[in-house]
């Protein structure tokens, strides 16, 4: 049998100071293990998808009322820019002018949706619609809409967008012209008409993506 005798160290015992320092100790896990749990909450928070992220499959819609004829406005689908150019009357017309120039004219590569297979490749004729990124290595290419050396271009230019990173041409339907480094035509995405002036992008009517 042991015989424990307090030892008094001042005015306090070995024995308190023992439990002083166990209560301590008890403290300082706790505290640590809070430290922990708050530090781990935003590191979990930062592996949780955000809503832009959550949002970027989703269809997107547009309002077109403000955009003026002749005018293109953007709007970001998937993370990537879908232009809606309001085509002039002329611009329509200069579309049947140089189809002989391009890879292919009615969009019959197996690409697009069936309502880009026409000249204008699009439900509304006077609204174009395409995933402004250029099919070669995925440039944007630039605004090149009046026609001839207006837009710096050669005289014969009828007007659309030049690529350039490489040089690809396409007219004010995204079409891409012959023997360019682009394959095919610029992406139509899918969409639908809410109404006159109301756009969605990244559905149809049949509700696909």
């Amino acid at each position: 049998m042991s015989l424990f005798i307090p030892v008094t160290v001042g005015e306090r015992k070995v024995s308190d100071i023992a439990q002083d320092r166990r209560r301590l100790l008890i403290a300082t896990s706790g505290a640590g293990v809070v430290a922990a749990a708050a530090t781990a909450v935003p590191f979990v928070a930062s592996l949780t998808p955000s809503g832009r992220a959550r949002a970027a499959g989703a269809p997107v819609e547009a309002d077109v009322s403000a955009l003026r004829v002749g005018e293109m406005m953007t709007v970001e689908w998937r993370g990537k820019p879908v232009w809606i150019l309001r085509r002039t009357p002329e611009m329509l017309a200069r579309l049947e002018a140089h189809e002989d120039r391009l890879a292919d004219s009615v969009s019959a590569e197996p690409m697009q949706p069936g309502y880009a297979a026409n000249r204008h490749r699009s439900i509304n004729p006077e609204f174009l619609v395409v995933v402004g990124i250029c099919t070669h290595l995925g440039c944007s290419p630039s605004e090149k809409f009046a026609p001839g050396t207006a837009s710096g271009m050669p005289a014969d230019w009828p007007g659309g967008f030049l690529c350039p990173c490489h040089g690809s041409i396409f007219d004010l339907a995204g079409r891409v012209f012959l023997s360019q480094p682009a394959p095919v035509n610029l992406e139509v995405p899918p969409h639908t008409w809410l109404s006159a002036t109301t756009l969605v992008v990244g559905e149809d009517e049949s509700g696909q993506a």
